[in-house]
C-alpha cells in the first residue's frame, strides 16, 4: 500500500512534467490513471498562465523517466512543494522556486505546461548557467587533447564536441585554458599563454580554435600532462579563481601513465586532480587512463558515442562538491548569478542560489544533491529604482563581482542565446572614461561586491538641493490640497483635447495593477479604468506621480487656453513637469492632426534629454529616405526644442521642455531670404527689397544662385536639416556624408567636426554564409556526406536522380567495406545532431559586435572659409556656427567635377573583430 501511494505521487509528478500545450494552446495530457487536469489561470507576475496548488517537474529528454533514480528523486522532492507554497504565502512577491537536481531533475513552482524553446527539448537544469554557479566553487582548469593521427575522423570529431560541452560547464567564475598534445603540447589559442577567465567571450575564441584542430603524428601523454601542469602551478601573476585545481585529458587511448610527471608535479599532496575521457569506439586498453585519474583524485569516463557527451561531461562537478559538503555550513552561501533568460517566460533574470548537501555519514553518499534558486526579474528591480526622481540623464546600474551589468538603461540584448547568460561588461556598456574605470576598484563597491549573502547597495556621494517656493497659485492649491477623483484623470482623455490636440502620459506604472500598453489610447483607458477601482491615495499607487500627473495636465491646459491659442503656431510641444519636480509625465501636441513619432517617456525621448544637456535650441529632423516620403504630398516637420530656465531662491532648475514643429517648405523659404541679399537696411534702418539676381553683384544667394549655390543646414550630429535644394528634401535627416561626401569631408578635415567611436556589444549581424555553399540553384538539392551514409537517403528517390543506380551500390559498399557498424552509428548520430543545431542557422541573424561613429561640434565658433582642391577642379567653401543652436550653416559651389577621391565618411555599424581585453573580478577581502 505504501508503494502505491507513493508510485501514485510519483505518476502526478511525471504527468505535470510531460503537460505541454500544443499549436492550438491546447493541453495534451499523458493517457494514464494517475493523470490530473490543472486548471491554470494567468498570473502578469509570470508571464504565464500558472497553478498555485501544484508544483511540476521537468526531466531532460534523454534521461529514462522511468529509472528508479529518477522515480526516487520524483518521490522525496514532492516535499519541496509544501515549503514552495508555504515561502509564497509569506512573501507573495516571490517569483520561480527552483529546485535543480544532480539527477537531471527540475521541480518548479508554481506549476505551469512546460514549453521547450526549440523544437526538440534540450534543456538540462545541470547546464543552466544558476545550477553551475550555484553547485560547485571556482575552478581553474586546464583541458589537454590528443590531437596525434590515430583520432582522426570520426573520433575527432567527438572530441571536439565534447571539449566544448565542457567548456558549457564553467562560469565566468572559473579560469580555463585548453591545449593539443601529440609529441608536443601548445594552447590552441596561441594568445592564450596562461589561463584566462571563462566569459562567454573567451570560450567562443576557443571553440573557434577547437574545431580547427587537426589530427597527426604519435601520442606523448607526458608532453601533454607537462604543459598543463606547468600552467597551473607558475606563478605568473594573473588573476586566478584559488580554489579548485584539475587538469581534463580528453584521449582515444594508450599505455603511457606518465608517472614521472605526476611524481615531479603533483605527488604526494595530489593538489591538482586529473579527470581522464576516453572518447570513441576503440580496442584500446583503458587500463592506463584509469589509473592516471584514480592516482591523482580523479574519476575516469568513457564517451563512446555522441549520447554520452552531456551526462559524462558534467559528471565531475559531482567530484567537486564533495568539499562543499564536507566543509557544512560555511559552504552553503547564497551567490548570486549572471543575467539570464529564463526558461518559463519571466524575462532576463537572476538568480539566488544555494547548494542543497546530503549530510548522510556514509562518505561515499556526502555529495551535492542540487541547487535551490529563486528568481528575481531584472523587471523587478527596475521597478524598486527612483527612475524618476533622478531626472532624464540620471540612471541607476548594478554590477557583480566580475563588473558585469545586472542593471542598466544600455542592457538591452538583442538576441539572446537560452543557454548562456548575459554577460555586458560595465565599461562595454559605456563610453570610456577614466573615472568609470575605477568603478569597479572603488573600495564601497568592492566590499559590496566581496560580500556572498546579499545584493548589496553603494550609494555615491551628490549634492542635493532644497528649494521652496510659495504655491500661491490657485490649481496649485486645488490639486494638492483636495483629495484625487477619477473626474481629475478623465480630463486626460483624448476627446477631451480634440480641439487643441493630442496629450500624451509617460506610460509608468503608476500603480501596481496598471496594464502598460505602448498604445496611448490604450494606456489612458487602462490607466482611468483602474482609477475606479482603487483610489488614487491607495497604498498600491505612486501618489506623488499621481499628483504632479494632473497639476502638469492643468498647467498645460491654462497655457493652451490663456496663451498657445494665441500665437500662430500650427505645431507646438510641451513636455511639463509637476510642481518644479523632476517627474515630467505629459506631453501635449497642439495640432489634432499632427502625428507624433517620439517616445511618450520623456525620459527616453531624444528631444527631451538633448534640450536637456544643451543650451539654446535643439534642432532636430526625422529621417526619410526616397521609400518613406514623398515630398509633393507629405510635409516634413523640423522639430526644434529648448528647455525653459527658471530661477528660484538663487538656483537655476530646468522644469520643461517646449517645442514646435517646423514646416520644411515654409521654413526655407524664409531661410532663402534670410540667406541671401533680398534686405538691406537703410539710413534709417528699415529693410527693403533689392534685386538679386546672377548679375546683380551679389556675392551669396541661397535662393537666386540656388542653380550654382548649395546651402546646407547640418546639426551637431552631422546630419542634414535643411537644404536649398529641393531635390534633396528627400534626403532630410540622412547622414550628411551621405548626401555630399566632398563636403562633408572637407567639413571633418578643417576640424568643424570630430569623431568618436564607440563598440556596441549586443547588435546584431547577417549571418555568414556557410562554407560549403556552392553555386547550385536553390531549388536543386545537393547532398552532403551525412546523406551519403544515411541509409533512408538512400531508399529515397532522390539518391536515384543524382547517381547511376551501379555508382550507388558500388560506393556503399565500398563505404560499408571500410568503416564498421559502430562508426557508422556514431557518425550517422552526430550529422544527425548537427542538423538540428544548424537547421536555420544560415538565415539566422546572430548577436555581434559593432561599432559605430559618433561626429559632434568641435570648439570652433567663427566663419571660415574653404578652398577645396581637388586635383583639375576646386570649390569654395563657407561654414560658420549659429549662434544659440545647435547648426552648422554651409554654404558651397557645386562641384564641378567628381573625379574627387576622399574618404567617404560613415556613420553606420558596421561588424567588427573582438580585441582581447583583460579583466579582473573584485578581490575578496
Amino acid at each position: 500500500s505504501r508503494n502505491v501511494q507513493q508510485l501514485s505521487g510519483v505518476s502526478l509528478s511525471v504527468n505535470l512534467s510531460m503537460q505541454t500545450e500544443d499549436e492550438d494552446g491546447e493541453e495534451n495530457l499523458m493517457e494514464n490513471p494517475y493523470s490530473v487536469k490543472l486548471e491554470f489561470v494567468d498570473d502578469p507576475n509570470f508571464k504565464n498562465k500558472v497553478n498555485y496548488s501544484y508544483s511540476a517537474v521537468q526531466i531532460p529528454t534523454d534521461i529514462y523517466k522511468g529509472s528508479p533514480v529518477i522515480l526516487n528523486e520524483l518521490n522525496w522532492t514532492q516535499a519541496l512543494e509544501r515549503v514552495f507554497i508555504d515561502n509564497r504565502r509569506e512573501d507573495s512577491s516571490l517569483r520561480w522556486q527552483v529546485f535543480g537536481s544532480s539527477t537531471g531533475v527540475t521541480r518548479y513552482y508554481p506549476a505551469t505546461p512546460w514549453r521547450a524553446p526549440n523544437k526538440i527539448d534540450l534543456y538540462d537544469v545541470r547546464r543552466r548557467p544558476w545550477y553551475i554557479q550555484g553547485a560547485s566553487s571556482p575552478k581553474d582548469m586546464i583541458i589537454i587533447v590528443d590531437v596525434s593521427g590515430s583520432v582522426s575522423g570520426l573520433t575527432l570529431k567527438l572530441m571536439k564536441s565534447s571539449v566544448m560541452q565542457m567548456l558549457d560547464t564553467l562560469s565566468d567564475d572559473d579560469y580555463v585554458n585548453v591545449a593539443r598534445f601529440n609529441e608536443k603540447a601548445d594552447a590552441v589559442v596561441p594568445c592564450f599563454k596562461t589561463l584566462v577567465q571563462a566569459t562567454m567571450r573567451n570560450k567562443k575564441i576557443f571553440r573557434e580554435s577547437i574545431m580547427n584542430m587537426q589530427a597527426k603524428g604519435t601520442t606523448d601523454y607526458k608532453s601533454g600532462f607537462q604543459f598543463a601542469f606547468e600552467q597551473l602551478l607558475n606563478d605568473t601573476g594573473a588573476p586566478r579563481a584559488g580554489c579548485n585545481k584539475m587538469i581534463m585529458m580528453f584521449t582515444d587511448g594508450g599505455e603511457d601513465r606518465a608517472q614521472d610527471i605526476f611524481e615531479k608535479y603533483n605527488w604526494p599532496n595530489k593538489t591538482i586532480r586529473v579527470f581522464t575521457f576516453s572518447v570513441g569506439q576503440h580496442n584500446y586498453d583503458v587500463t592506463p587512463l584509469q589509473w592516471i585519474a584514480c592516482a591523482n583524485k580523479g574519476f575516469y569516463y568513457e564517451i563512446p558515442s555522441i549520447g554520452a557527451i552531456r551526462i559524462n561531461t558534467q559528471e565531475y562537478l559531482d567530484v567537486l562538491g564533495r568539499p562543499m559538503v564536507l566543509a557544512g555550513p560555511k559552504a552553503k552561501l547564497v551567490q548570486w548569478t549572471n543575467v539570464y533568460q529564463d526558461a518559463l517566460g519571466l524575462g532576463l533574470v537572476i538568480t539566488g542560489t544555494m547548494p542543497v548537501f546530503n549530510l548522510t555519514a556514509d562518505a561515499n553518499s556526502q555529495l551535492v544533491l542540487g541547487v535551490m534558486g529563486v528568481d528575481v526579474a531584472i523587471n523587478e528591480i527596475k521597478r524598486k529604482t527612483p527612475t524618476y526622481r533622478l531626472g532624464a540623464n540620471g540612471y541607476t546600474y548594478a554590477i557583480d563581482k566580475n563588473g558585469y551589468l545586472l542593471l542598466h538603461p544600455n542592457l538591452q540584448p538583442k538576441i539572446i542565446n537560452f543557454r548562456e547568460p548575459v554577460t555586458l561588461d560595465f565599461l562595454d556598456a559605456e563610453l570610456e572614461d577614466s573615472k568609470k574605470e575605477e568603478v569597479k576598484t572603488d573600495p564601497d563597491v568592492v566590499l559590496c561586491l566581496s560580500h556572498h549573502s546579499s545584493l548589496g547597495l553603494v550609494l555615491p556621494t551628490y549634492s542635493e538641493n532644497h528649494i521652496k517656493a510659495n504655491l500661491s497659485d490657485q490649481i496649485l492649491q486645488v490639486q494638492y490640497n483636495l483629495p484625487l477623483s477619477v473626474a481629475d484623470f478623465e480630463s486626460l482623455l483624448p476627446n477631451s483635447f480634440e480641439s487643441e490636440g493630442h496629450v500624451f502620459i509617460a506610460p509608468r506604472e503608476y500603480c501596481n495593477e496598471l496594464e502598460l500598453s505602448n498604445n496611448n489610447t490604450d494606456f489612458l483607458l487602462n490607466f482611468i479604468a483602474l482609477m475606479e477601482k482603487v483610489t488614487p491615495d491607495s497604498k498600491q499607487c505612486d501618489n506623488l506621480l499621481l499628483h504632479n500627473l494632473i497639476l502638469d495636465t492643468g498647467i498645460i491646459r491654462q497655457l493652451v487656453e490663456k496663451v498657445w491659442k494665441t500665437k500662430d503656431l500650427t505645431t507646438l510641444v510641451a513636455s511639463c513637469p509637476g510642481s518644479l519636480s523632476i517627474t515630467f509625465n505629459v506631453v501635449l501636441i497642439l495640432r489634432a492632426a499632427e502625428t507624433w513619432e517620439e517616445d511618450p517617456e520623456p525620459f527616453n525621448a531624444s528631444y527631451y534629454r538633448r534640450s536637456l544637456d544643451n543650451k539654446g535650441y535643439i534642432f532636430r529632423a526625422p529621417y526619410l529616405n526616397d521609400e518613406l516620403l514623398n515630398p509633393e504630398n507629405d510635409t516634413i516637420g523640423i522639430l526644434v526644442s529648448t528647455a525653459v530656465e527658471i530661477t528660484v531662491g538663487g538656483k537655476t532648475i530646468k522644469p520643461a521642455v517646449v517645442g514646435v514643429k517646423l514646416d520644411l517648405e515654409a521654413w526655407v523659404d524664409k531661410f532663402k531670404i534670410l540667406a541671401s541679399n533680398q534686405t538691406s537696411p537703410t539710413s534709417d534702418n528699415r529693410q527693403v527689397q533689392q534685386t538679386c539676381g546672377p548679375t546683380s553683384g551679389c556675392e551669396m544667394d541661397c535662393d537666386a544662385n540656388s542653380e550654382d549655390l548649395l546651402c546646407y543646414l547640418v546639426d551637431d550630429g552631422g546630419f542634414l536639416i535643411m537644404s536649398n535644394q529641393k531635390d534633396y528634401w528627400n534626403k532630410i535627416g540622412m547622414f550628411f556624408s551621405e548626401v555630399d561626401p566632398y563636403l562633408m569631408h572637407a567639413l571633418y578635415n578643417n576640424s568643424f567636426y570630430n569623431r568618436k567611436q564607440s563598440f556596441d556589444y549586443q547588435s546584431v549581424c547577417d549571418p555568414v554564409p556557410s562554407s560549403n555553399t556552392g553555386a547550385a540553384p536553390r531549388g536543386v538539392f545537393v547532398p552532403t556526406i551525412a546523406d551519403f551514409v544515411n541509409l533512408a537517403w538512400w531508399t529515397s528517390a532522390a539518391a536515384c536522380g543524382h547517381l547511376y543506380l551501379a555508382v550507388t551500390c558500388i560506393v556503399f559498399v565500398l563505404y560499408c567495406c571500410c568503416f564498421n557498424k559502430n562508426e557508422i552509428q556514431m557518425y550517422l548520430s552526430l550529422s544527425v545532431v548537427d542538423e538540428v543545431e544548424a537547421e536555420g542557422m544560415d538565415s539566422r541573424e546572430t548577436s555581434c559586435v559593432t561599432i559605430q561613429t559618433q561626429f559632434y561640434f568641435t570648439n570652433i565658433n567663427s566663419s571660415y572659409d574653404i578652398l577645396q582642391d581637388c586635383g583639375n577642379c576646386s570649390r569654395l567653401i563657407h561654414a560658420k556656427r549659429l549662434n544659440n543652436t545647435n547648426l552648422l550653416f554651409v554654404v558651397a559651389e557645386k562641384m564641378p567635377c567628381n573625379t574627387c577621391e576622399v574618404e567617404k565618411l560613415s556613420q553606420a555599424e558596421t561588424e567588427c573583430i573582438l580585441t582581447n581585453q583583460g579583466r579582473a573580478t573584485a578581490p575578496s577581502l
